[in-house]
């Protein structure tokens, strides 16, 4: 059985990963794959709190799959956001959406 602070372990190094993709790239698209390494550290943080805390619950496995629900909406949002600036600009770098302001 693999102890919980691996998991937590893990969880951070992910949540760094995904902070540092997101403040240093400027393509949207690794930019959204930046915060999908995010949430996907918060669900690990919910399951291994989960494991902690309430062994024999199952709470944290609900909002964990709560959570990957919301995040698979954001992307597929997002996603028609980048296509369409795509479309427009001819280009998927974060200053080509700079060009939209009035």
């Amino acid at each position: 059985m693999i102890p919980v602070q691996y998991f937590f372990l893990l969880s951070g190094i992910l949540f760094f990963i995904g902070v540092f993709g997101f403040v240093t790239r400027r393509n949207l698209v690794a930019m959204l794959i930046s915060i999908e390494l995010v949430l996907n550290s918060v669900d690990i943080n919910f399951a291994a709190f989960n494991r902690l805390l309430y062994p024999s619950g199952f709470e944290g496995m609900f909002f964990t799959l709560f959570s990957i629900g919301v995040s698979a909406a954001e992307t597929a949002v997002a996603l028609a956001i980048i296509i369409n600036v795509y479309r427009h600009f001819h280009n998927d770098q974060v200053n080509s959406i700079e060009n939209m302001k009035l």
